[in-house]
């Protein structure tokens, strides 16, 4: 395979893959889980913080 072979390759099925690619990982926040996991992770920092002045004032 030379480089215009590659370089043909890439534009065209390249940007498919990509496209693909993106869709998936921007559809799989809409899951039904999804919104339980970004509601845990948004709330995580504040879980934390509070473990941590809990256990230095004992």
């Amino acid at each position: 395979m030379n480089y215009n072979e590659l370089r043909h390759f890439a534009d065209s099925w390249g940007l498919v893959a990509m496209t693909v690619v993106y869709l998936v990982l921007i559809g799989w926040t809409f899951l039904p889980k999804g919104r339980e996991r970004g509601d845990e992770a948004a709330r995580m920092i504040f879980d934390s913080e509070n473990e941590n002045r809990d256990a230095d004032h004992g």
